[in-house]
């Protein structure tokens, strides 16, 4: 028995020697044997990691995109670049007087463009005519309107006035105010307008797209009024059909200074 104990020690020994001496020939120096200061942390192995370059950091924040074919068939697409968002240099443009008015759900925007010249804007200007305090002077030739005010002043607009063949002159009152007035072109104006192969509507309601604008003043029993425009470059020049024209900013202003009954006339 004591043999045979022997005999199985000894095997087992010659067994294991050809493996250690294989192991003991992996290094030339065989490597220091560490132990970490933290013996109840959990083994981990530890490797060096490679120093992550800007395109490693950058899809780490951006993940790849996926993109539906014909053939309902995914595929990875490239990040697309990011782009840096610039400060906007541009200068604001909008003009420097502007006007917000509602009329129900309907809202007005309007302002004068940079390109505006200033002398269309509204002014306070001398007057030494006779007509009293609160009339209107509208001036066909200069294409200015006065209000005449206290105290030798007068408050000037730029108007458009009537185009060659349209013109008139005259002495009437303000009839009638409105807010957002209605427009139902003459029939004339409208058969006119036909030959030129544009058809004009028997009737528009009103709103910021109406030709009257904003306000209108009418002028006794004439179809002339003063109104608004939704056509601003046309304010300074004679292009109308002898109605005078205002910025819709101006003819609100001008609405609130004038009642009805005031005096207007047209030179």
């Amino acid at each position: 028995m004591k043999t045979f104990i022997k005999a199985a020690a000894l095997t087992v020994a010659l067994s294991i020697l050809p493996f250690q001496a294989f192991a003991g020939q992996r290094y030339a120096t065989p490597p220091p044997v560490t132990i970490s200061p933290d013996l109840s942390s959990a083994w981990t192995l530890q490797i060096t990691p490679r120093r992550a370059n800007k395109a490693d950091r950058w899809r780490a924040k951006r993940p790849r995109r996926l993109k539906r074919h014909s053939q309902k068939k995914y595929r990875l697409l490239k990040p697309a670049k990011r782009l840096t968002k610039r400060k906007s240099n541009r200068v604001n443009r909008t003009g420097v007087i502007t006007a917000s008015v509602q009329r129900k759900n309907t809202k007005l925007r309007s302002s004068i463009p940079s390109d505006f010249k200033p002398d269309l804007r509204p002014q306070l200007v001398n007057y030494n005519g006779e007509a009293r305090p609160g009339t209107l002077i509208v001036n066909t030739v200069e294409r200015r309107l006065y209000l005449v005010l206290d105290g030798g002043k007068a408050r000037r607009y730029a108007i458009g006035v009537g185009k060659p063949g349209f013109e008139w002159a005259g002495t009437h009152k303000v009839s009638r105010k409105a807010e957002w007035p209605s427009w139902r072109p003459p029939a004339e104006m409208i058969e006119r307008e036909r030959k030129k192969g544009r058809n004009l509507p028997e009737f528009m309601a009103g709103g910021p797209k109406n030709p009257l604008g904003a306000r209108a003043l009418y002028l006794g029993s004439t179809i002339y009024r003063i109104h608004g425009t939704t056509q601003r470059w046309s304010i300074g020049k004679a292009v109308s059909s002898g109605c005078i024209r205002m910025l819709n900013e101006d003819v609100m202003d001008l609405y609130d200074r004038v009642p009805v009954g005031a005096k207007v006339k047209v030179i």
